[in-house]
C-alpha cells in the first residue's frame, strides 16, 4: 500500500568531514518541488551540492547537482522507491569536508542520508484516487463548482466548447457521494454526464 510522510523530517550525517543535510518532506506537486529546491538552495548558497529525488503524482525526478552521474539522486530515489513512498521530496545538501569519497562512498552517503531520515519519519497510508470525467452545460457550471468546493475539489483543465468538459480527481471515500451530489443537481438532465475514467 502506498504511503507518504505525515510530516517533514530533517537529519544530518557526517562522513569523512563532509556534512550531508537531509530534508525529507511530503509534497503535493512538481511545482512545490521546484519551490522547495529553490528555497533550500537560497539558504545554502555556500554548499557544494544540492541533490534531490522526488516522486509526486506519478512524476519522478532526481538530480546530482555536479556530483558524478548516478551517485546522488539515484541512491536517494532508490530509498523512496524501496519504501513505496508517494508525494515525497528528498533534498540532500553536501558541505565538502576536503576528503573525496569516491563513487561508491558518495552513493552510500546520499542514500544513507535519506535512509536515516526515513527511519525517523512517520508515515500515513495514501487513499487511492480516481478521475471523474464531467461534461455539462454552461448553465450548471457555478452549481457544479459549489458542490466541488464542499469536497475541497476543483475542475481540472476545463475545456469550453458547446459545453464544459473537465476531470476531477477524487479519493475512494469521496467518489460515490460526489457522484450522487452532482447527479442531484439535474437528475433528469441527459446533458450532465459524470463517468469514472478508471
Amino acid at each position: 500500500m502506498s504511503k507518504t510522510l505525515s510530516a517533514p523530517v530533517y537529519t544530518e550525517l557526517e562522513i569523512k568531514k563532509s556534512r550531508f543535510l537531509c530534508w525529507f518532506e511530503p509534497i503535493e506537486s512538481v511545482e512545490q518541488v521546484k519551490q522547495r529546491l529553490e528555497a533550500i538552495r537560497q539558504q545554502h548558497l555556500d554548499a557544494r551540492h544540492v541533490c534531490y529525488a522526488f516522486y509526486v503524482n506519478n512524476n519522478s525526478g532526481m538530480g546530482d547537482d555536479g556530483e558524478p552521474s548516478g551517485t546522488a539522486g539515484r541512491p536517494m530515489f532508490n530509498v523512496i522507491a524501496h519504501k513505496d513512498l508517494h508525494n515525497v521530496l528528498a533534498v540532500v545538501v553536501r558541505y565538502f569536508g576536503g576528503i573525496k569519497l569516491g563513487a561508491g562512498g558518495l552513493s552510500r552517503a546520499y542514500g544513507g542520508a535519506v535512509s536515516q531520515a526515513a527511519e525517523q519519519a512517520e508515515f500515513v497510508v495514501l487513499e487511492a484516487s480516481h478521475q471523474l470525467k464531467l461534461s455539462f452545460p454552461f448553465a450548471l457550471e457555478s452549481q457544479i463548482r459549489r458542490v466541488l468546493s464542499r469536497y475541497e475539489l476543483t475542475l481540472d483543465a476545463p475545456a469550453y466548447s458547446d459545453r464544459v468538459s473537465a476531470t476531477v480527481t477524487v479519493t475512494d471515500s469521496q467518489v460515490e457521494a460526489l457522484q450522487q451530489d452532482l447527479q442531484a443537481l439535474a437528475p433528469a438532465d441527459p446533458d450532465l454526464v459524470v463517468e469514472r475514467e478508471d
